[in-house]
């Protein structure tokens, strides 16, 4: 038999090899904006056009790049910062495993330009699929300004994966936002288009976080600062009422480096127990400083995963130092055993207590009845209470049905009012409406007899079903009402989301949302669907915005049902619709008017059926 093992050409080992590192524009992106602050840059600028596909341009006025180092810089596994594998465990740089040029060159066409402060001329080279076309000298400014055109060219297939031009670039403002965070002494410029995006100045944290994400998370932002012998913790965390319904405000960087863990991310929502909603998402940026020894960040191609020396340990130092930030800037319940000096300062602190004082306090109503045995608490006796035992006995009596004089609480009716859609066992006696079959439990469950058993009904779900094909029909018929707000309010998002919410602004208004775009990030919105209660409009779009972060590929078919779902939610949240009688039997009409009354939009049941025989199982088995 012959050989059938061989070695890959160079060519195709680095497309590969490209594959791992570069996946989308915006690889290339965090790529070239890192190698640029390891260049020591203080100014870097970004140029994008047609979300990065077309042209990803990065210049920075580092220290640059001789000749030799500039043509070495584009061969695998060529670095600068590793010399000895001790060298391995005590990276503090960005980039260091020498593949990131090596697999840009790979699937773009680029072209480098880049000179040293002390040499009088740049050195220009030119690169296509690791094939170097050109290197000559010329004339640049000290430091490097690099350009990548046509990304996957020579690779159709990966080309034909990418996504929407608003998906790429959504992508990149993540990258470039990530980058821009972990430096704030560095300024940094954004052009997409040939359109400014941002102009971020040299500064602090705190500005540097408003100048990317917006003005209205400066009066939100809550310091934390925490030194211990195994790791060093500052940033800023957000007030409870920053917490949104959607991910992507939560930052973590490792030694400067952005890093993605749920595990330190549930130690801070943990800190935020109580003070937030469950399904909300606090903000945060935050730094962890900690010696590169306890720390691995090369267990991943993109250096987003680490593995910490002793994860327990991070996730309490962590947990308490944003418990701590929280209660010292009284945003968080905290005891304090210590007095204010003014109140130390008070005659009644400072004077001694004297014995006619105490003989005083002793004879006072007060001192008597927490110091009697059994004083504290005692209630006093009065003719109503003697009665408690009537009072419960005619609250169980049952009330006969104005209808049925026959039918008590207790009776097995059945509702034959209701259209049995397969569901329901019909032909027994119809009910009004208020009758008194239905029992309401826990505030959660409808109970009601029918002539096979018991049917229990989850109320929200039902409720869900009811204003979901509500407002299908409303959608399918283009006559959804909208209310105009007295106030219109301002919505303002990060620039990623920003550019998802853009996308379904037709679709919302389709729903009755009356929304414009006003300023860079901010919306405005001057309608909201009629029925909806004022106040809920932002937890909707929330909704909305976290849905198509997660979307896939082929969900844009079934975004107007999920637009729909997330509506149907919030307009069910009327728990007083369902106390009284009359509206316990109107929800139940209505469910089974429906055209799917036995599943949620979610897909969750809305109610089951309770067989006699299995309830006589239960209590015979």
């Amino acid at each position: 038999m012959p050989d059938v093992i061989q070695l890959l050409s160079d060519h195709i080992a680095n497309q590969i090899a490209a594959g791992e590192v570069i996946q989308r524009p915006a690889s290339a992106v965090k790529e070239l904006l890192e190698n640029a602050v390891d260049a020591g840059a203080t100014e870097i600028q970004l140029v994008i056009k047609d979300a990065g596909k077309e042209l990803v341009q990065v210049i920075d006025n580092g220290k640059g790049m001789s000749p030799t180092d500039a043509r070495m810089s584009f061969e695998r596994h060529a670095t600068s910062k590793i010399k000895s594998i001790e060298d391995l465990f005590t990276i503090r740089t960005m980039g260091f495993r020498g593949e990131a040029l090596a697999s840009i060159a790979a699937v773009t066409q680029v072209e480098m330009r880049t000179r040293q402060a002390a040499s009088e001329a740049g050195s220009r080279i030119m690169i296509e699929g690791t094939e170097v076309k050109l290197q000559e000298p010329c004339a640049v400014n000290p430091g490097t300004n690099i350009s990548i055109k046509n990304l996957f060219y020579n690779v159709p297939a990966r080309r034909h994966f990418l996504k929407s031009a608003t998906t790429e670039l959504r992508h990149i403002l993540d990258e470039f936002t990530r980058v821009a965070l972990a430096n704030p002494a560095i300024g940094f410029r954004m052009w997409n288009n040939g359109t400014e995006q941002f102009h971020l100045e040299p500064g602090n944290l705190k500005s540097r976080i408003v100048g990317l994400l917006g003005n209205a998370y400066e009066k939100n932002l809550v310091p934390v600062e925490e030194k211990t012998d195994m790791v060093t913790i500052h940033g800023f965390i957000g007030k409870p009422e920053s917490a949104t319904r959607t991910r992507g405000m939560q930052f973590f960087f490792i030694n400067n480096r952005f890093i993605r863990n749920p595990y330190l991310n549930h130690a801070v929502t943990q800190a935020y127990d109580s003070l937030i909603e469950k399904e909300s998402y606090p903000f945060y940026v935050l730094f962890l400083e900690i010696d590169p020894k306890r720390v691995d960040v090369n267990v991943h191609p993109t250096k987003q995963e680490v593995k910490f020396e002793d994860d327990g340990m991070m996730y309490y130092y962590l947990k308490a130092a944003v418990k701590h930030s929280l209660s010292r800037y009284n945003i968080a319940p905290s005891l304090d055993f210590t007095l204010n000096p003014e109140i130390q300062q008070l005659p009644s602190v400072q004077l001694p207590y004297t014995n006619r004082q105490k003989e005083e306090t002793q004879k006072g109503y007060l001192y008597n009845t927490f110091t009697d045995k059994n004083q504290a608490h005692f209630i006093e006796r009065n003719d109503s209470l003697k009665r408690w035992k009537d009072l419960y006995e005619i609250a169980q009596t049952p009330i006969k049905s104005d209808s049925d004089p026959s039918q008590s609480a207790n009776g097995g009716g059945d509702y034959g009012t209701l259209p049995s859609q397969g569901f329901l066992d019909t032909g027994s006696e119809t009910q009004g409406k208020g009758s008194n079959n239905i029992m309401l439990i826990h505030g959660t469950l409808l109970a009601t007899t029918v002539k096979s058993g018991i049917l229990l009904i989850h109320i929200r779900r039902a409720q869900e079903r009811i204003w979901f094909e509500r407002l299908l029909e409303e959608w399918n018929g283009q006559n959804s009402a909208s209310q105009q707000v007295l106030f219109p309010t301002s919505y303002e998002l990060s620039p990623p989301d920003a550019l998802l919410l853009n996308e379904v602004l037709a679709d919302l208004a389709r729903i009755g949302f009356d929304i414009a775009p006003f300023g860079q990030n901010t919306f405005v919105v001057q309608g909201i669907p009629a029925g909806l209660p004022s106040g809920e409009e932002k937890y909707v779009l929330d909704e909305v915005v976290e849905h198509l972060k997660n979307e896939s590929p082929d969900g844009t078919n079934m975004r107007t049902e999920l637009l729909l779902a997330h509506m149907a939610r919030r307009l069910s949240r009327n728990k007083h619709a369902i106390m009284q009688p009359e509206g316990q039997q109107a929800l139940i009409d209505e469910l089974f008017a429906c055209s799917q009354p036995e599943y949620a939009p979610d897909g969750k049941k809305v109610f089951v059926m309770m067989k006699i025989e299995e309830l006589e199982g239960m209590l015979n088995p």
